[in-house]
């Protein structure tokens, strides 16, 4: 960015807001926001600067229990899968109306909070228009300048066990006769986790090549927008890293809390039903490395 288009920023900020805003790093202002909201009164809120960010994911990859995370923040908003709605992504259009709904604070869910914002977004899957329209939702990322956090499982086969495991309760819903996608209980993990679902191994590793060319060509098409690449596994096994998304988004520090129960844990070899043969099918293969 030139020092004349920085200086104009810090000129818009300034003019429009009655605010002080010394003090702000050049570095930082095409990232800070004050919404104006048309749905409601913000002015309590007026100085609050805001954050935009987007969680891009792939189903069945931690999304929704990181997702739980941040929103237990009590400066964050991260508004669910909004893009799971199909006429909110027919094109380009509709995209951006969407995005500025969410980011000018109209768009309401129950992660909207009655504290000042310091950082509104939502999670998005790749497979929801946003590979089909990456190149244009890249451009609204640095034109808004909405920071991008990425969220990927290193284990790819976990994660289809994942897939197949809840594809499979969407139908016969072995709680109650309800589906849940996520649980709150060790007890009702334990139902889910029961199912152990047969892996079609014909097309596996072609599978999983795709889904890791589609998770780096993503990263690619935003790399020149503000980013992180997070890990499921890291998240998990690692507890600095939630502070690393904190301070990625500026946040005042907060101990991140979830009440979301792991349905699959323990070994591979427990959960699949033909496991010998995706143990054959992988051996050998850069995926090998998903059987431990």
């Amino acid at each position: 960015m030139s020092p004349h288009t920085t200086a104009r920023l810090l000129s818009i900020i300034v003019a429009e807001q009655p605010c002080n805003a010394s003090g702000i790093e050049e570095s930082e202002m095409p990232y800070l926001h004050y919404p104006k909201p048309e749905t409601f009164d913000r002015e309590e809120c007026t100085c609050n600067l805001v954050r935009y960010f987007a969680i891009m994911s792939q189903q069945r990859s931690g999304s929704g229990w990181f997702e739980t995370l941040l929103n237990s923040h009590i400066n964050v908003s991260s508004n669910g899968e909004i893009f799971g709605r199909r006429e909110r992504r027919t094109n380009i259009s509709a995209i951006v109306k969407t995005l500025d709904k969410v980011y000018n604070l109209d768009w309401f869910s129950s992660a909207s909070k009655n504290e000042c914002n310091a950082a509104v977004g939502f999670k998005w899957m790749l497979n929801q228009g946003l590979m089909a329209h990456r190149e244009g939702i890249a451009e609204y990322f640095k034109e808004k300048g909405v920071s991008a956090i990425f969220l990927f499982r290193r284990n790819l086969l976990r994660r289809m066990v994942s897939m197949l495991a809840n594809s499979h309760d969407s139908h016969a819903k072995l709680l109650n006769g309800t589906h849940k996608s996520h649980v709150h209980s060790a007890a009702d993990a334990q139902v889910l986790a029961t199912y152990k679902p047969k892996v079609n191994t014909t097309s596996l590793v072609s599978h999983f090549r795709k889904l890791e060319e589609t998770a780096a060509k993503a990263v690619e098409s935003f790399k020149s927008t503000r980013h992180i690449v997070l890990y499921y596994e890291d998240l998990v096994n690692n507890s600095t890293k939630l502070i690393e998304v904190q301070e990625f988004l500026r946040l005042p520090y907060r101990e991140l809390t979830s009440r979301q129960v792991k349905i699959h844990s323990g070994p591979l070899s427990r959960q699949i039903q033909n496991w010998e043969e995706v143990q054959k099918t992988l051996k050998g293969t850069p995926f090998e490395r998903f059987l431990l």
